[in-house]
């Protein structure tokens, strides 16, 4: 009787709960929130423009790093916008489509973001590994290629899942989270969920461990490779080529396999948020200035634009 009863009031539209302990502090997480986001899509469009405008930085490697600035800005502006207006105007509806269409398009730049971490490990490995036989392999077209397959898996990726979650009653109203991730929100339907939860399950595991695998597998490569390079220099190089990839791969693999495969994923959902908060707000914004840091090309690349921009506006000063 209850469920005949839910199926006759199925909710069309939920509310993001966000983080309700905050209440108090609206105004300075606002700003937070909003500093964070113009510094992402701020920090990831300078980097774009530095690999553009620089042509010795026109190389795989950098290809796939512009690939995955675009991302990030994407990844950031699918959830941060709604979070920034359930902050400052307390707007926290959102239809039943728009819900879907938000977890579709995380998902989907969510994989991609996996399959792009994967190409670029195993770019790093062709170079350092085989490096006579890399500039053959990895020629415009196989990183076309690569970069493409990405994208097209990525957008495949959540279709099925999604559509499933389409097809699901919803009674509950009140999405324990700050976006519309699938967990929280198929625990609010009426109807049984099991076949959408496994499906997503199982698409999450074998998307975030394959790749993963095949990024650890291509950094153990190399770690052989540099521990038999007998020159100092051949080390520093390297390293410093890998070392800023390793550290966005860390924080991005970490926690989003926290998220959707570790079991402790479904303890806490004020724990799930602040993990959440660090793949998919954090983590866009640091990955421009971990490249920019510790790669001594794009640092170089990034004083070179500056100083020309600078003394473009000191002629165009002097001309007026």
């Amino acid at each position: 009787m209850a469920l005949e009863q839910c199926n006759h009031s199925t909710v069309t539209e939920f509310i993001i709960l966000g983080f309700p302990a905050t209440q108090d502090f609206q105004v300075l997480f606002f700003t937070i929130f909003l500093l964070i986001y113009l510094l992402t899509i701020l920090g990831n469009i300078l980097l774009l423009v530095t690999l553009w405008t620089e042509p010795h930085l026109h190389t795989p490697m950098y290809f796939f790093l512009s690939n995955l600035s675009v991302l990030e800005i994407g990844y950031t502006s699918v959830t941060v916008p709604k979070l920034l207006a359930i902050f400052l105007v307390r707007d926290r509806a959102i239809s039943l489509t728009a819900c879907l269409v938000q977890s579709y398009f995380f998902f989907f730049l969510g994989s991609t973001e996996c399959f792009l971490l994967a190409v670029m490990a195993y770019d790093r490995y062709l170079a350092i590994c085989n490096p006579l036989r890399y500039p053959m392999v990895m020629s415009s077209k196989m990183c076309a290629r690569l970069a493409l397959s990405s994208w097209g898996s990525g957008c495949l990726n959540p279709c099925i899942p999604i559509f499933l979650a389409s097809r699901l009653q919803f009674c509950g109203a009140i999405i324990n989270h700050f976006f519309c991730d699938v967990q929280p929100v198929l625990s609010l339907s009426c109807t049984d969920p099991y076949v959408s939860a496994n499906t997503i399950f199982i698409s999450s595991t074998i998307i975030v461990l394959g790749s993963f695998l095949l990024t650890s597998l291509s950094y153990v490569c190399i770690l052989v490779t540099i521990l038999r390079m007998s020159s100092t220099k051949g080390h520093q190089k390297a390293f410093s080529t890998c070392t800023a990839h390793l550290t966005v791969v860390s924080l991005y693999y970490g926690t989003v396999i926290f998220m959707y495969i570790s079991p402790a994923a479904r303890k806490s959902m004020e724990i799930n948020k602040l993990v959440a908060v660090v793949y998919s707000v954090v983590t866009p914004m640091l990955n421009p200035i971990i490249y920019s840091l510790r790669n001594e090309d794009v640092k170089k690349a990034l004083r070179r634009m500056i100083l020309r921009m600078s003394h473009t506006r000191r002629t165009v000063l002097d001309i007026s």
